[in-house]
């Protein structure tokens, strides 16, 4: 699942700097677009960071991975935050103006944005995802699993339609060892609405 998240937040950051540097001055319908994804994507991985580090990283620790490990991982997550507010801030801007001059504002804010976070993430898989591997049977990474599965309807919904949207086969079948196929089914399908109907669009 982490692999699937990863791969979506990559997936939508290239996707952002593409429609950025497309972006033609004055197209209020294309901002409105661009605003509902980001309104999405920045929930999401805000939503990802944050849970790491209260849910995922306190688990990690318990099963052995070390302080200054977890500590390291953090501070990236810092410098992810201070980007991510950079990116909110401009985007803002291309969403009030739907200047040209405010999307190649936005554009270098996400360009910074994807690096930063690029590199954590592959700092991160190199360090964690073979922890995960080894210890996903323990009952820390159980627990752990449990309550990152503590959403409402609605919030699962929008974030499995958003983690499949463009996902690879093998991205797909992540998800789907995690969550049953039926259950996914369902809950994309009555809960995932406002995704496919406000940000899906905006990539097609």
């Amino acid at each position: 699942m982490n692999k699937a998240i990863h791969a979506a937040v990559r997936r939508d950051l290239g996707r952002f700097i593409d429609a950025l540097r497309k972006f033609k001055d004055g197209d209020r319908e294309r901002a409105d677009q661009l605003a509902a994804a980001w309104e999405n994507f920045d929930e999401q991985l805000t939503r990802h960071h944050q849970g790491e580090h209260e849910t995922a990283w306190p688990a990690l620790e318990q099963v052995g991975v070390s302080r200054d490990l977890l500590a390291q991982l953090d501070a990236e997550h810092d410098t992810m935050a201070k980007a991510l507010a950079a990116a909110r801030t401009t985007m803002g801007g291309v969403h009030t103006f739907a200047s040209a001059a405010d999307a190649e504002a936005a554009l270098g804010a996400m360009q910074e944005l994807q690096r930063v976070t690029v590199e954590h993430f592959e700092h991160e898989e190199a360090e964690i995802e073979p922890v995960y591997l080894a210890k996903k049977d323990s009952p820390e990474m159980k627990a752990m699993g449990r309550e990152f599965a503590k959403v409402g309807p609605v919030q699962g919904g929008t974030f499995f339609a958003w983690a499949l949207d463009g996902a690879t086969s093998d991205e797909s079948a992540a998800i789907a060892d995690t969550v049953p196929k039926p259950v996914l089914v369902v809950i994309t399908g009555l809960f995932g609405r406002t995704y496919r109907k406000a940000v899906a669009p905006v990539w097609k």
